[in-house]
């Protein structure tokens, strides 16, 4: 059974809003956000598993930030 909701992250001082998709699989929540599927990630409680989405999608946004070219004027 897939369940989703939406949640509020306020990542680089930007208010963005995403829709979870999470399971259960083998006891664990397991889910992605579907905006970004890449950002996927489990956890033994449903709290747990907000956190390491958060926590997922906070490192995605950092690591692209990273990468980002800013060319000089």
């Amino acid at each position: 059974m897939n369940n989703g909701y939406t949640f509020i992250a306020n990542a680089f001082a930007s208010m963005k809003q995403f829709t979870l998709e999470y399971w259960m699989d083998d006891g664990w929540y397991v889910g992605r956000l579907k905006e970004s599927p890449n950002v996927l990630r489990q956890g033994e409680t449903l709290e747990e598993w907000q956190e390491n989405i958060r926590h997922a999608y906070q490192l995605v946004m950092a690591d692209a930030a990273d990468k980002a070219y800013v060319p000089s004027s």
